[in-house]
């Protein structure tokens, strides 16, 4: 797989939420059926922090949602109810990005991996998910 990074831009479907991430061209997605995850349909690749930019004003069409542990911060447009982006609870050092949300011509290749997260504890030990939020550049 290709590894090299470039700049993503996306955002909701309205577009009054947007940002950009440095991310692989080619880069893993995970396919969470947790309770949130699963009803949303969302599946997400995850960067640290660093990576990430809210763009412009974005901030102020965003709400939070959380629940059980309060680790993951479910973060939403108010206005169209897209998650383009949101803190995970497995990485919450970084920002998962809805694949779906990043503009057309920057990614390449997106393999996509399970994520148990109805079985949390057991996942997240066995599938190195830790370490997506950690830099390796």
């Amino acid at each position: 797989m290709d590894s090299q990074n470039v700049l993503h831009n996306g955002g909701c479907h309205c577009g009054r939420v947007r940002w950009r991430v440095h991310a692989p061209t080619s880069l893993v997605a995970w396919n969470c059926n947790c309770s949130d995850c699963y009803m949303r349909g969302n599946t997400h690749f995850i960067v640290p922090s660093e990576r990430f930019e809210l763009l412009g004003d974005s901030g102020e069409f965003l709400t939070t949602y959380t629940f059980g542990t309060h680790t993951a911060k479910h973060t939403f447009c108010k206005v169209c109810g897209i998650t383009s982006f949101y803190t995970p609870r497995s990485n919450p050092d970084g920002v998962a990005v809805t694949f779906r949300c990043v503009d057309p011509g920057t990614l390449t290749h997106v393999e996509i991996k399970q994520y148990d997260g109805r079985n949390w504890e057991s996942s997240y030990s066995q599938t190195g998910i830790a370490s997506c939020s950690k830099g390796a550049d």
